[in-house]
């Protein structure tokens, strides 16, 4: 006859933690030991659960079974503005203009959101995803963004989704006294030309209509903020900028990285002539778009709705919104 074998024990991952815990203990041992443990136990299960709930386990092998559905967390509470009083009465639409950047984006809500909760301003971002088939419209976006963002704001942040802000004094309060550009040129890491007011500008609702919004004519990268600063000035608005930030260029964290990403700088038909006319005429007034969804999402916790937007172009205006 074979000499029988004990079939080993199988035990799952709280199991196999209990067991290698009961191997260390003596063969006899106190009550106060066995409290102990018991109470090591209760902890150890108690940490699997919350792991198990917000999804920090270990990754399973390819063509492993599908792991049981995991309990939902608690959602994390991050609107403490709708209580608290001591908020303030005014509230920030953040613009971020959008196409096809999803890793800055993931970046972006999440850091943006905490800072301004830090900060204590009542905000809500908006993504404006650009979804058609025309070359990039920065400006018509913002347009779109001011016009969608509901009578709950009463002022705007037009922001690029590859700048963070790491001083934690930027200012993003409400700009009473006029325009607030808070990617100064002495701060911005790459722009620095005095009448720069691109990267992240602050508007009352009204002061941004007063300047009727920002030209539709800009497809493709860049000038759009060239041609704002005029409208600015032609409205009668003084520019404000930050004072006593001593971080320099590294104010902020760019994200941007030229090597992989190329920017759509191509000038055809007579998009070169165009680019440094003032747009008397265009604006918020003429802006032309569809909104084919709104979803509210939420990234690592922080909220942020997103617009899918289609633009329309004028193609005997605005021959340049197309390559071909």
């Amino acid at each position: 006859m074979f000499p029988s074998r004990r079939k080993p024990a199988v035990y799952g991952r709280e199991g196999a933690g209990s067991h290698r815990l009961l191997a260390l203990l003596p063969q006899k041992c106190s009550v106060f030991q066995l409290f102990f443990v018991t109470l090591l136990l209760g902890f150890a299960s108690l940490l699997w659960l919350q792991l198990s709930c917000s999804g920090d386990v270990a990754r399973r092998g390819r063509g492993a079974a599908a792991p049981d559905p995991l309990k939902p967390c608690p959602p994390e509470s991050w609107a403490p503005w709708a209580e608290d009083l001591s908020w303030g009465p005014h509230r920030l639409a953040l613009l971020i203009p959008f196409r096809e950047r999803f890793e800055e984006l993931l970046a972006f809500v999440p850091h943006m959101h905490h800072f301004l909760s830090r900060k204590r301003i009542r905000h809500h971002i908006f993504v404006l995803n650009q979804v058609d088939h025309y070359r990039f419209n920065r400006a018509s976006l913002i347009n779109v963004g001011f016009l969608e963002s509901g009578n709950d704001t009463d002022y705007i942040a037009m922001h690029d989704v590859d700048l963070l802000p790491r001083n934690e004094a930027l200012d993003y309060g409400f700009p009473e006294a006029g325009p607030f550009h808070v990617a100064s040129p002495e701060l911005h890491p790459l722009y620095h030309y005095k009448t720069y007011v691109g990267g992240i500008l602050l508007l009352t609702k009204q002061h941004y209509e007063m300047c009727n919004g920002m030209s539709n004519r800009f497809w493709g990268w860049g000038r759009e903020d060239d041609e704002f600063y005029r409208r600015i000035k032609g409205a009668g608005l003084q520019l404000f900028r930050p004072s006593g930030i001593k971080t320099g260029y590294k104010t902020f964290q760019h994200l941007h990285d030229p090597t992989w990403r190329k920017r759509d700088q191509k000038r055809i038909a007579t998009q070169k002539q165009e680019q440094f006319k003032v747009d008397r005429d265009g604006g918020l007034n003429n802006v032309r778009y569809q909104i084919e969804s709104r979803t509210a999402l939420s990234v690592a916790g922080a909220p942020c709705t997103v617009l899918n937007i289609l633009l329309d172009c004028d193609a005997s205006k605005t021959p340049w919104c197309t390559f071909s």
